[in-house]
């Protein structure tokens, strides 16, 4: 059986405050696109985990949808089974790759051996594996506040506009990002936020990773400005990098950046 985890973008991002866990308190809007892995599970033998596409870094032993599965072994009579990963997400991007994956894999083997679990029993599960990870459950935009992990359903539709993401190829680590970050309350809500045009949100929508990521690494900075200069209306690094897409009004003209960039273009909302 077949199940496709899409990627999703954060429509700004304010870091609010640092938790006593550790952790930080955000907001954010999470949007999905249509950027999409693929996973197959098959039972079988014994437990394999195999991927193929974009190399997973790390100890394949660790991939979130063996922790899953072993989440959901805890509590129900399950077999060994096969999984196949086609990575086709960038690693590393701020797209939520691994999350949906692991989300996506729940939603699968819930349907595959009739768990009968519903959302909010499923998203107990991801909030053990990611603090975005429960996003990927229903899949669909809200306004996400605490950890990350916490959700508003919000009206926001961009299913008229054009949306293309470039990922250079470098690695931001959510060390890094978070080190350069004064948390502190947003002066402004996001939920109200987005109610404005989008081409406005340049001038109020912000991603308080960006100023010291952009600094540090200026192919980030420079995926931006080549966004804006082929016609976005709005562009913004996606969680805390290292991809950056814009929104546009029409399929963007992004040809000639496929040397510094992988280039995903007029991607579905």
């Amino acid at each position: 059986m077949l199940i496709f985890p899409s990627a999703k973008i954060n429509i700004g991002l304010n870091v609010v405050k640092r938790r006593a866990d550790g952790y930080h308190d955000l907001e954010t809007i999470f949007y999905p696109i249509q950027l999409c892995d693929a996973l197959e599970l098959v039972e079988s033998s014994k437990m394999k985990f195999e991927s193929s596409g974009i190399p997973i870094p790390g100890n394949t032993d660790q991939n979130l949808c063996l922790k899953a599965y072993q989440l959901l072994r805890n509590d129900f009579d399950l077999p060994n089974i096969h999984i196949h990963l086609l990575k086709k997400i960038p690693v590393g991007a701020g797209l939520g790759g691994g999350s949906a994956d692991a989300a996506f894999f729940i939603k699968l083997v819930n349907q595959y051996f009739k768990l009968n679990l519903n959302v909010e029993q499923m998203q107990v599960y991801c909030r053990k594996l990611g603090a975005d990870c429960a996003f990927f459950i229903e899949n669909k935009p809200v306004y996400a506040f605490a950890k990350g992990d916490e959700f508003e359903n919000i009206e926001i539709d961009l299913s008229a506009y054009h949306i293309a993401l470039l990922m250079p190829n470098v690695h931001v680590s959510t060390a890094e990002a978070y080190a350069g970050v004064n948390p502190k309350p947003s002066s402004k809500s996001l939920k109200e936020l987005i109610k404005l045009p989008v081409s406005d949100w340049q001038q109020h929508i912000y991603n308080d990773f960006e100023p010291h990521i952009l600094k540090a690494h200026p192919i980030i900075a420079k995926a931006k400005k080549a966004l804006y200069q082929a016609g976005a209306l709005f562009s913004l690094m996606s969680g805390s990098g290292a991809s950056v897409y814009g929104i546009f009004d029409e399929k963007a003209d992004l040809s000639g950046l496929e040397n510094e960039f992988l280039v995903f273009n007029d991607l579905h909302a």
